[in-house]
C-alpha cells in the first residue's frame, strides 16, 4: 500500500468516515471509495463503484471480477447510526433495541422534562432543536432516522433536514391522516415527491403491534429490513 493511500484512509477513518479499500489483487493498484466519490490509481467504471458503496451500506467486505483482476473491497466502517426525536415513551425500548443491534443512538430532544427521562442514561442526549442536532450530526448513509413526537415543530424541521440527507433511513410515527397532512407541509417546503416517498410513515412494520416496546420492534424491524434489503411491509 502508498504512503499516501494509507494516510487518507486513516484520515477518513479517524474521521469516522465510511469507506472502502479496493485493491486489484493482480495489479496491486487501489482506490478509497466514500459514499461522494473515489480517489486513487484504480480504475473502474460507475456500476463498480456504485457496488463498492453498497458494500459501504450494507456494511459487508466482498469481492468481484473484472477484466483487469479479481477486485476486493474491504469496508471499514464505524458503527451505523440512530437518531431518536423525541424522548417519547417509545423511544426508551427503541433506544435500548439500536445499541443491542449495533447502532450508536442519540435521542433529540429539546423539551428537558422528556430528555431527562432515566430511561436515557446510557445513551447519548441532545437537547438541540431537532433540525440543528441533525446538522452537528451530519447523517450519512448509514443513518437511520426516526421521529417520535408527534409535534410538527419538533417533527417537521427534523424530517426536513433529514431529506436533504443521505440517511438509508427515515421514519415518521403517526396515523395515515397525520402522515398525510405532515407531507403536505415537507411539499410546501420544496420537498418533491420522490424525496417525500423516502419517509417510512406510519412508522415500522404492520405486525398489529400496540405497547410501547412492540411499536419499538415494529420500527426496528423496518429499519433492519431496509438496511439488509428485505420487505419492508408486512
Amino acid at each position: 500500500m502508498k504512503s499516501a493511500v494509507f494516510d487518507r484512509l486513516q484520515a477518513l477513518r479517524s474521521a469516522a468516515t465510511p469507506v472502502a479499500l479496493l485493491t486489484n489483487l493482480r495489479s496491486g493498484q487501489q482506490l478509497i471509495v466514500t459514499a461522494t466519490g473515489s480517489e486513487g490509481d484504480l480504475c473502474l467504471d460507475v456500476d463498480m463503484i456504485h457496488a463498492a458503496q453498497e458494500a459501504i451500506r450494507t456494511d459487508e467486505s466482498t469481492s468481484f471480477e473484472t477484466p483487469a483482476g479479481r477486485i476486493f473491497v474491504h469496508v471499514f466502517a464505524p458503527p451505523p447510526r440512530l437518531v431518536i426525536v423525541g424522548a417519547v415513551h417509545i423511544a426508551e425500548p427503541l433506544a435500548r433495541m439500536g445499541a443491542l443491534a449495533g447502532y450508536g443512538v442519540t435521542i433529540v430532544d429539546p423539551r428537558r422534562a422528556f430528555a431527562g427521562s432515566q430511561g436515557f442514561r446510557d445513551v447519548t442526549v441532545s437537547g438541540d432543536w431537532p433540525d440543528e442536532a441533525l446538522e452537528a450530526l451530519v447523517p450519512d448513509m448509514r443513518t437511520a432516522i426516526v421521529t417520535l413526537t408527534h409535534d410538527p415543530k419538533l417533527d417537521d424541521p427534523a424530517l426536513d433536514t433529514a431529506l436533504k440527507s443521505p440517511a438509508f433511513y427515515i421514519g415518521a410515527l403517526g396515523s395515515r391522516k397525520t402522515h398525510a397532512a405532515r407531507l403536505g407541509r415537507l411539499a410546501a417546503l420544496g420537498h418533491e415527491q420522490t424525496a417525500l416517498s423516502r419517509i417510512h410513515g406510519p412508522v415500522g412494520l404492520d405486525i398489529g403491534a400496540l405497547s410501547p416496546a412492540e411499536i419499538a420492534l415494529s420500527i426496528m424491524a423496518q429499519i433492519t429490513a431496509v438496511r439488509r434489503g428485505g420487505a419492508t411491509r408486512a
